[in-house]
């Protein structure tokens, strides 16, 4: 089981949660990030042994992604693809590989639903990065196309995140959203493991006290 972490994000992020990741979602200048950030996450994953992953969002830094957007599909693949390639190239001037895919937010949800908008994401993240892993939620549009392209996927859980009793994500802003406990994020990290229905687990960089859950929930998995 891996721990997947969204980097790159913020500038104050404490270099640890890339070196407690086994993979780190590199904000590539959708929601967040520039090439200065991309370049600091690169070179410190490269430093700890962490695996670089893309983390294409819609164009809205204002919203952090996190709003769904209104754009044809062709804006949506030219806009993807231009983020993926972005962090392809500060990769390639490191020595470094991108070896997997994960949407932001907003994006991640309307792949998962709709196989149009999983279509118009995967084929430019593909051109941009060749045969890299997709990451995201399980039974959806997006795993459909993925696996139809041949493209490994894998499932993901969170650790920091509340669930629906359907499974789906509580939505940001609505009690219980948010998991800000390692002790509660660590259980349920063990709940996710136990259930064996994910291959990895998601921490997010910008939860309240996510370093001591990134140490929680990697101290659950080393000793699994």
């Amino acid at each position: 089981m891996l721990l997947n972490i969204d980097g790159g994000e913020h500038d104050d992020e404490p270099e640890e949660l890339y070196a407690l990741a086994h993979v780190v979602n590199v904000a590539c200048g959708g929601h967040a990030g520039d090439e200065a950030s991309m370049t600091r996450v690169v070179r410190a994953c490269l430093a700890n042994g962490t695996q670089i992953a893309a983390h294409p969002s819609y164009a809205d830094r204002e919203g952090f992604g996190r709003r769904e957007q209104t754009v044809s599909l062709d804006a949506l693949s030219w806009e993807i693809f231009e983020q993926c390639k972005a962090l392809r190239i500060v990769a390639k001037n490191h020595g470094a590989e991108i070896t997997a895919a994960k949407p932001h937010g907003a994006l991640y949800h309307a792949a998962h639903r709709d196989a149009a908008v999983a279509d118009a994401i995967l084929d430019p993240i593909t051109r941009a990065l060749h045969s890299v892993s997709i990451v995201g939620p399980a039974g959806g549009a997006l795993e459909t196309a993925a696996r139809e392209r041949g493209l490994p996927y894998l499932v993901e859980a969170f650790a920091d995140r509340g669930v629906r009793a359907d499974g789906s994500l509580v939505p940001r802003g609505e009690p219980g959203a948010l998991i800000e406990d390692p002790v509660a994020a660590a259980e349920r990290a063990r709940a996710i493991v136990r259930a064996a229905k994910a291959n990895t687990i998601c921490v997010h960089g910008d939860t309240p006290n996510a370093l001591a859950i990134a140490r929680a929930v990697r101290a659950v998995l080393d000793g699994t």
